[in-house]
């Protein structure tokens, strides 16, 4: 299956780059671009929206995060990898909390935007490693966990069981890109990177199976 790609992006050189480094990484992507965010919307409302959309805050009409808030609030399935010349730990942990799934430095090698894509489309979250990356105030496991719909923790649990998207989507009776977009907001509420992070938050928490569905 080929990907969908939308390199958000003003500047023309940054738009090639991006082109040809996933060109060369992923065979057969289509890519898809935009220089000014109103040029954004009408590429997200076609019948073949983009599987991933690579956001540089700074392009006309973004208004920085306000622009991204407004992109995972009116398309919340489609995750959005920020690609931006700010790179303090500040801004990429602003923009994890305000819906995007990644971060990359466009100082960062190709290789690491490739990483970003290939993780983020597994439904991960990818941050870069910046002077430790950016730290929080976390919550202990309980109280981060507690933050969790019903729906999420049976992904959650499935997560822990080693199932992959596809068996945990089946059992749920739901689609896979659903499961996907559950897993990125698992991530963000557990606040952690990979599968294998939550499925050890899981384990700890005992979310061994699948909590009953809730009575109608």
């Amino acid at each position: 299956m080929s990907h969908r790609i939308l390199i958000a992006d003003d500047h023309p050189l940054m738009r090639t780059a991006l082109t040809q480094t996933i060109g060369q990484a992923i065979p057969g992507a289509v890519i898809l671009e935009a220089s000014r965010f109103d040029q954004i919307k009408p590429v997200l409302d076609t019948g073949e929206p983009p599987d991933i959309i690579l956001l540089d805050l700074h392009m006309p009409g973004m208004s920085g995060l306000i622009g991204l808030m407004m992109l995972r609030s009116e398309h919340p399935a489609i995750p959005v990898i920020v690609v931006s010349a700010s790179e303090d730990p500040v801004t990429i942990q602003r923009a994890i909390d305000y819906g995007a799934s990644g971060f990359v430095p466009k100082s960062a090698p190709n290789t690491q935007i490739v990483e970003a894509i290939h993780a983020v489309l597994d439904g991960e979250l990818w941050l870069p490693e910046i002077n430790g990356g950016p730290e929080t105030d976390a919550p202990d496991p309980a109280q981060r966990a507690a933050t969790l719909t019903p729906q999420q923790l049976r992904v959650l649990a499935g997560i822990a069981e080693g199932k992959l998207n596809k068996q945990i989507a089946y059992e749920m009776n739901v689609a896979e890109t659903t499961v996907k977009a559950h897993v990125t907001t698992i991530l963000r509420k557990l606040g952690v990177l990979t599968r294998t992070q939550a499925a050890v938050l899981a384990s700890q928490l005992a979310l061994s199976s699948a909590p009953p569905p809730p009575v109608e």
